[in-house]
């Protein structure tokens, strides 16, 4: 995600407990840091957040799975090697039961 975008994000989530302030409080926070709502630097913020919603549209319809940046890897996906110090290890996916049985009753006998 890009900076820009994460600004925009900040900006968002800003107007937005502005917004839940004025809802639940009838408190406008803006207005009351910045000199009400008809100042220029309030309205200057309300235009900044109003911009930053129209910003941040795309993130709303963009695939996160197609994300290149955020590491979703998994440990099987980097190719882990299993082989041992020692050597390589026996392969006995070809070996059959019968010559498992021959092998115990030579050990027996």
């Amino acid at each position: 995600m890009s900076v820009l975008y994460r600004i925009a994000l900040v900006l968002v989530i800003i107007g937005a407990i502005n917004w839940g302030l004025i809802g639940f409080f009838r408190f406008d926070l803006v207005a009351y840091l910045f000199g009400g709502q008809t100042a220029v630097l309030s309205r200057w913020i309300y235009a900044l957040v109003g911009l930053a919603g129209l910003i941040t549209i795309p993130i709303l319809v963009k695939r996160f799975e197609d994300e290149d940046d955020v590491d979703t890897f998994t440990r099987m996906d980097r190719n882990p090697s299993y082989g041992m110090e020692a050597g390589e290890e026996a392969d006995f996916t070809e070996v059959t039961k019968t010559e498992v049985k021959k092998v115990e009753k030579k050990e027996n006998d």
